[in-house]
Formats: C-alpha cells, structure tokens, sequence
C-alpha cells in the first residue's frame, strides 16, 4: 500500500512536468515555424530573395518544428513515452545542430572587412547570423529537455480542451508554412535542378511565360 501511494504521488508530480513539456514543444514547434514566417515575410514584402544557404537553413529549422511536433502529436494521446520524448527532441537536436552548421557556413562566407553580407539586416544583424545564435540556444534548450525526459515520461497529459486545441492549432500551422515555403522555393526555382546562387528573380513565371 505504501509503494503504491508512493508511485501515485510520484506520477502526479511528473505528470505536471509532463504537462509543461507538451507546452514547450507547443512553443517551441510554433517559435521555429514562425520564424520561418518571418523570413518569407522579408521575402514577399522585402524582395529579398532566399539564396540556397538561406533555404536549407529554412528546411532545418522546419524539421526542428517537425521533431517538436512528434512530442505535442503524441501529448495530444494522452501521453508521451520516454522513446517519444528521445524521437522527437532528437530529431530536432539534429535539425538544429545542421541548422546551425549552415548559418555558420553563410556567415563565414561574409566575414571578411567590407563585405555587407547577403541580404538585409535585421536588428543590426543579418538573419543568417540570428538563424545561428537561435539554433545554438535551441541546442542548449533541447539538452536541457532531454536531460529531464526521465521525469516527464509515461505520465498523463489532458486530451481535451485547450490542450487538444493547441495541439491541432501547431500541427497545423507547421504544416501549412511547410506548404507554403515549398511553393515558394518551386517559384523562385522554376524547373531548373539547382538554386541560383543569387537569385535575382521567380524563375517559375519567366519559364511558363507569365513574366517576360
């Protein structure tokens, strides 16, 4: 009787942890997605068109979202195993480490005195270089994550009312920015196999003849 009243409470006090991380992986896979909001905002409304660099680092942070997003579709169950909580955080840990990767890449590419960098920046920096310190400081959040899913694991989540309705709202949110930032890419793509360098214009619409 004792050890199960000592098993009740501890499932209680770590259900409540549970609980906190399926709202991290909410903000977290919502934080990751709208960011790439953002830059397709400075692409449409800026003009400035993604380089390649640019839209690998866009693909990394959305498969961040997606890692997070195996935690909150699993939360949404009513729990989240500790082989869940390993998948989806691990899968964002590798997101964000080859992420990082490639904002460091383009930020040596313009390191040298007198070279403005690609693109406009944002805050005094350019969005490459804030695509890096926002992956490295994910890195730093997951391990924090990952080190404490021994507490969070196997414990009950609410299924219903807000919970569910955030859930759902983030699935669908990243998998509309998906859809979106893939047609955006086709467009400024066109046909061809590779991504110019510098992209000056939306390929897609000069090859199908719509612009000229």
């Amino acid at each position: 009787m004792a050890a199960t009243t000592t098993r009740l409470r501890g499932t209680e006090g770590a259900g409540a942890l549970g609980t906190v991380q399926y709202w991290f992986a909410c903000f977290f896979a919502a934080g990751w997605t709208g960011i790439v909001c953002a830059g397709l905002g400075v692409q449409f409304i800026g003009w400035d068109y993604p380089c390649p660099l640019c839209v690998i680092q866009r693909m990394f942070m959305l498969l961040a979202a997606l890692g997070a997003g195996v935690v909150v579709r699993r939360g949404m169950t009513g729990g989240v195993s500790g082989r869940d909580y390993m998948m989806g955080w691990g899968l964002s840990l590798v997101a964000c480490i080859g992420g990082g990767f490639t904002a460091w890449r383009q930020t040596m590419l313009h390191i040298l005195p007198g070279d403005e960098g690609y693109g406009s920046p944002v805050l005094g920096l350019h969005m490459y270089v804030w695509a890096w310190i926002l992956f490295m400081a994910s890195v730093v959040a997951i391990g924090i994550v990952m080190a404490l899913a021994h507490l969070t694991a196997d414990h009950a989540i609410p299924t219903s009312g807000a919970y569910s309705r955030a859930g759902q709202a983030v699935l669908w949110f990243v998998g509309l920015i998906i859809a979106v930032n893939l047609v955006a890419v086709f467009f400024e793509e066109g046909f061809h196999w590779f991504l110019p360098d510098d992209p000056a214009r939306y390929e897609f619409f000069y090859q199908v003849g719509i612009l000229g």
